[in-house]
């Protein structure tokens, strides 16, 4: 799993999310006022958070959860809520620090662990889901179908992941990302083309027993995103 471009995006995602934009972060998942740009972003994650919930049976007691790359932990929560024991990973200390002391009182039935470290870790044992959004976004094809073969060894049920499509708009987004001073960039989203991800998914090793299920495009302002699910055959 661990190739060379791996662990150089795994460093420039953790340092980014945990130092350079931890402040940004925060403020964009939360309530707190933000400019109009950050505005359709946090509507857009608004959305594709409610779809891949909407994809969860509406009743979660017994089951359990894996939330990888959990930011500030809005999804584990409210699948929390819900009933479902849910366990959430990020490279981030940072956001899990955050998420911690966001936690609400009174969960119901569900329980609720924040985690530091690799979404893909064996050691986080077996779930029935498991739920990537947005944490594939920056890693280049070929390692993102890896991480997703490692997940599907350890989730019983359903698989759900999200990829920034690859329109002309990402595209010039992702071209003058690259002319911000290195120090100011945000590790860059890699665009994927939907028939290359299924090509790839259909023969990755470990994935022969998974089909695909439903998907959507959810576009708000500067956030475009396509959510995907697997289930389990």
């Amino acid at each position: 799993m661990a190739t060379l471009t791996y662990k150089q995006r795994r460093s420039e995602v953790e340092h980014y999310f945990d130092r350079t934009a931890a402040e940004a972060w925060s403020r964009l998942t939360s309530n707190a006022p933000v400019g109009r740009i950050r505005q359709t972003v946090r509507a857009g994650r608004d959305q594709m958070r409610n779809t891949l919930l909407g994809w969860l049976p509406d009743e979660l007691a017994g089951r359990r959860i894996l939330d990888a790359g959990c930011g500030t932990g809005t999804l584990a929560v409210e699948a929390a809520r819900r009933g479902a024991d849910v366990v959430a990973v990020d490279l981030s200390p940072t956001l899990i620090q955050l998420a911690r002391e966001r936690i609400p009182a009174g969960l119901g039935r569900g329980s609720l662990e924040f985690r530091v470290g690799d979404m893909w870790d064996p050691e986080l044992g077996d779930f029935d889901h498991v739920i990537a959004m947005d944490s594939l976004i920056h890693y280049d094809l070929d390692d993102a179908v890896r991480m997703l073969a490692g997940l599907a060894s350890i989730a019983s049920r359903s698989m759900t992941f999200t990829f920034a499509p690859r329109t002309p708009v990402l595209a010039a987004m992702h071209a003058i990302g690259r002319w911000f001073p290195r120090s100011d960039r945000a590790p860059a989203i890699e665009p994927v083309v939907e028939a290359r991800l299924w090509q790839s998914l259909g023969t990755a090793s470990g994935l022969a027993l998974w089909r695909r299920g439903r998907s959507r495009l959810v576009q708000s302002g500067f956030y475009t995103s396509q959510a995907f699910e697997l289930e389990r055959l």
